[in-house]
């Protein structure tokens, strides 16, 4: 049951998200009377396989959602799955109050709207629907689970975004800590979207027995991903040659910082891109270190080092399938996807929604993914 502070901050959401619905006067440039959506804040919860991560924009429509807050809690929530796939009461206890944490921030920042949802780490437990059901029932949030397409949709409409039309025939690879979403299309939503069980974190689990990673477990994860990587590979292929190929999300960063990009310091739109030779140079360099020691360098969060190898080997496996000479770094990704997807339904733009919906030969269908404040 919910406290009753929990459901005044859950009331606080609710009262945001009309209250910032605004009529237009007379003689400001809209229809009178018109509905106009100013401006909103917007709250976005993505609970993904290492870390809970609240981000808090302010946006409007046709505008550039301003990043306004960041939270993140640590909780490798897919190294709390036991033998059986079941995610453990101790994850799920984290889990419980890292959601309800970011309730409570999202209602104390004014958020308008929160979008909760969650990727690999829940959609693979076996257990998933019955934690999801006491997250809501002890936090009234309810999260919601994006089937990998749809992850890799909504990172390809963030990167179209930040690109622009001008980029062409778009190619989009993320590698997260339980999957590797690839699209590629020349529209809004990709022609083609995939994913596949070859997230950084999955494959560090599952191939590596000691830190650093023996020689010979280096070369027989290089020689599963080469084989993983083909059927998909040739569908991206189908979809047309790139004009532009772009890496997305915290691995591609830390690698293209470790080849000379320019730091985050530098702010989000310097160009930064990595190299295939600066990628095998990397890889060389940082296979034979520990996670601690990677954690050392610029750019590497401690959370993520004990990943990176793997992470790389992936990265470097793709770009040889795909003969990439370079990917750009986008700074916009999953949740931005997710942001930009919620402001084109309050536009009442159907550009992308209708795609959305429409059932693809190459991709499946996808699910309407929307979750907002219930109690």
């Amino acid at each position: 049951m919910l406290s009753q502070a929990e459901r005044a901050a859950i009331e606080t959401i609710r009262y945001n998200r009309y209250a910032r619905e605004m009529r237009v006067p007379a003689g400001s440039g809209g229809l009178e009377g018109e509905v106009a959506w100013v401006s909103v804040r917007l709250g976005v919860l993505d609970v993904g396989s290492n870390t809970v991560h609240l981000l808090v924009v302010d946006a409007q429509r046709g505008g550039h959602p301003t990043p306004m807050t960041s939270e993140k809690t640590a909780l490798r929530l897919a190294e709390n799955l036991d033998p059986t796939g079941r995610l453990t009461k101790a994850g799920s206890d984290a889990l419980v109050r890292a959601v309800r944490a970011a309730r409570d921030s999202a209602a104390a920042a004014d958020c308008a709207d929160l979008l909760a949802f969650a990727t690999s780490a829940l959609r693979d437990a076996s257990n998933s629907a019955a934690v999801l059901a006491r997250v809501y029932a002890e936090t009234g949030i309810a999260l919601q689970v994006l089937p990998g397409e749809d992850e890799a949709r909504c990172t390809f409409l963030a990167v179209r975004r930040w690109f622009g039309w001008s980029a062409g025939q778009l190619l989009v690879l993320d590698i997260g800590g339980g999957s590797l979403e690839l699209a590629a299309g020349i529209d809004e939503y990709p022609s083609v979207a995939a994913s596949l069980p070859l997230g950084a974190g999955r494959l560090t689990r599952e191939w590596f027995s000691a830190d650093p990673p023996p020689r010979d477990e280096i070369d027989a994860l290089r020689a599963h991903l080469d084989q993983v990587l083909v059927s998909a590979m040739q569908r991206l292929r189908s979809a047309g040659q790139p004009d532009r190929a772009v890496g997305t999300s915290k691995t591609f960063r830390s690698l293209a910082g470790l080849t000379g990009a320019a730091p985050s310091s530098a702010g989000p739109r310097v160009r930064r891109v990595l190299t295939d030779s600066g990628l095998r140079q990397v890889v060389a360099f940082i296979s034979r270190m520990s996670a601690s020691d990677l954690a050392e360098l610029e750019g590497v969060s401690a959370s993520r080092s004990h990943q990176l190898v793997a992470g790389a080997l992936v990265a470097e496996s793709a770009m040889r399938a795909l003969e990439l000479p370079q990917l750009e770094i986008c700074p916009w990704a999953l949740r931005e996807g997710v942001i930009l997807r919620r402001l084109d339904w309050l536009d009442g733009s159907a550009r992308t929604e209708q795609a959305w919906h429409a059932p693809r030969e190459d991709t499946g269908r996808v699910t309407t993914q929307e979750a907002r404040y219930t109690g």
